[in-house]
């Protein structure tokens, strides 16, 4: 698939704004955004002045923030501020997983992406380096639902560097963290030895690996590329700060009710994550959407700087396995 920066792309091609493609045209580090975040994980108006919010912490470390999203079935790579006015004010925008990406390019629709449909995206249009809140991962009580996020998968496929704070709290942490291993998708701890908590600071699970620099992460990125293996993402899991994160005791206490419920009322699939967060949102009175904003923060800001240490790297030193330089010179990879 060919990238365009404009309007008059082949059909399909997503459209890459002119600073996202100055920027990876002249090497200067670019950070992806999700934008379900936007149109669907925060209330209004307060969704909207999150978005600015977060891409200034981008542009405060040197680097582009590029927002993700489909609109009129054109997918976007980097949004000005009318289309991000748009994702946080429409009411009917879709959210959008990876395996939606063709009906709604193919129906002209309108949607948010979600990490598997960011993370696809990204890659496909040269960024390096994608921040977001948690990951999907395996749910519990998988051995009865089989229930597993398609953000597993897609990860294991795609060449590109997530910073994130964990996966949920309400999934199976040990059975996902199996399961990255079994995909053979990587993980560092960022400053950690433990698998942050998404909520909490620490899920209580070790994790193999622990840097504490950016540098060290983009030293980890040129060392993947090099060995010329299947591309897959590298997880840095960048715990949310202790006197951030929702207090242990009430998380364990509200999410304990919660999935009662679900087993009460027969909520399964795709229904129970939703509730589950709304469950918590509602019973720890906004706290636990203020560590979500707290360990989102703190992943943007920290994608910023590895962006920015990885495109520091002299480009001979970043060649692809296949000989080709990783950084784009025409916006596409």
């Amino acid at each position: 698939m060919s990238f365009n920066a404009t309007d008059s792309a082949p059909a399909y091609a997503p459209v890459l704004s002119a600073e996202v493609r100055a920027a990876l045209a002249t090497h200067r580090p670019v950070v992806a955004l999700e934008s379900t975040i936007i149109a669907h994980g925060l209330p209004r108006p307060r969704n909207l002045r999150v978005a600015g919010e977060l891409e200034g912490l981008v542009r405060a470390s040197g680097a582009v923030p590029a927002t993700i999203a489909v609109l009129d079935g054109r997918a976007r790579v980097g949004l000005d501020r009318g289309l991000l006015e748009r994702i946080a004010t429409d009411p009917a925008m879709r959210k959008l997983g990876h395996r939606d990406l063709a009906p709604a390019l193919a129906t002209g629709a309108s949607g948010a992406t979600t990490v598997s449909a960011t993370a696809f995206l990204a890659a496909r249009a040269g960024l390096r380096v994608f921040a977001t809140g948690g990951l999907g991962g395996v749910h519990r009580e998988w051995t009865r639902t089989q229930d597993e996020s398609a953000d597993l998968r897609l990860l294991a496929e795609t060449g590109v560097t997530v910073v994130c704070a964990g996966v949920k709290s309400i999934l199976d942490v040990p059975a996902t963290l199996q399961r990255l291993e079994t995909l053979g998708v990587g993980v560092l701890g960022y400053g950690t030895e433990h698998f942050p908590g998404f909520y909490l600071h620490s899920s209580g699970e070790p994790v193999d690996w622990t840097v504490r620099t950016p540098e060290e992460v983009a030293e980890v990125m040129r060392a993947q590329d090099a060995l010329d293996g299947p591309a897959s993402a590298l997880i840095v899991a960048n715990p949310v700060p202790v006197r951030d994160q929702l207090d242990p005791g009430l998380h364990d206490r509200v999410l304990a009710e919660a999935l009662d419920l679900c087993r009460e009322r027969g909520i399964v699939g795709q229904a129970v994550t939703p509730f589950l967060l709304d469950r918590l949102m509602r019973r720890t009175e906004g706290a636990s959407l203020e560590a979500n904003l707290a360990a989102v923060r703190g992943n943007v800001a920290l994608a910023a700087r590895i962006a920015a240490a990885w495109t520091a790297l002299a480009p001979s030193t970043r060649a692809h396995p296949d000989g080709r330089d990783t950084a784009p010179r025409d916006g596409a990879r």
